[in-house]
């Protein structure tokens, strides 16, 4: 019977861990700049980020969350979202860019109390396009299930835990929430290769906003190249 590699929540990372892991900081090469929205012209947002096996390098998703549902973020191709695929060795973390209203916040906090600047500080840390509110570990879990929501309930039912923890797929082959929506690379032009599969996980407060649905990745290993979209 086939298997499939699960990705399951395995507690909090360091938001800087060179591993597999949901949030914190993209690691990429030294003077990367961080992604903006097509659109909105904003920062997007880290979702996470993949190390591949065999050295085959990092493939980082990023999303727009300044305006959700405006930017067409679900798209593989609007300009909402980026992904892309880095060298397995060299990197560092992007700097953080600026708020788009940091301006506004610093005039308003002028005028408030150390009180209300303690509230205000965890406001916008739970606002922050920029980053999830939340670092998630990744362990891989090989399930001998040859489907994914199949793998996913044998998971949950073997380990007593909650489905929500299951946080994706590595691999395999995608089971598609809609039509199948395989993106072609820019470079050569054919179908993609599918890499991982994500979910919201099991806080909707820190979670990435696929719609109540479910992220799927991409790459081209030759060109250099990754896609990222979501269905619900």
């Amino acid at each position: 019977m086939n298997s499939t590699t699960l990705l399951v929540h395995d507690g909090s990372a360091a938001p800087d861990a060179p591993v597999t892991r949901v949030g914190g900081l993209p690691l990429a090469p030294a003077g990367t700049q961080w992604p903006t929205c097509t659109t909105c012209s904003g920062p997007l947002q880290f979702i996470a980020q993949m190390v591949l096996d065999g050295g085959r390098g990092v493939l980082s998703v990023f999303m727009c969350a300044n305006d959700p549902g405006s930017c067409a973020e679900w798209s593989a191709t609007a300009g909402g979202n980026r992904a892309y695929l880095f060298p397995p060795a060299g990197l560092v973390p992007i700097p953080l860019p600026a708020l788009p209203d940091d301006e506004d916040d610093e005039d308003e906090d002028d005028d408030e109390d150390d009180e209300d600047e303690d509230d205000e500080d965890e406001d916008d840390e739970d606002d922050d396009v920029r980053q999830l509110g939340a670092v998630r570990a990744v362990e891989r879990v090989e399930v001998a299930q040859p489907g994914y929501r199949s793998a996913a309930k044998a998971w949950s039912e073997r380990s007593g835990r909650p489905p929500r923890h299951v946080l994706g797929q590595l691999g395999g082959t995608p089971e598609w929430l809609q039509n199948d929506e395989t993106p072609d690379c820019a470079g050569c032009g054919g179908p993609m290769e599918f890499i991982a599969r994500l979910e919201e996980g099991p806080d909707p407060v820190t979670a990435p906003n696929f719609g109540s649905g479910s992220a799927y990745a991409h790459a081209c290993e030759p060109c250099g190249r990754a896609a990222f979209l979501w269905q619900c």
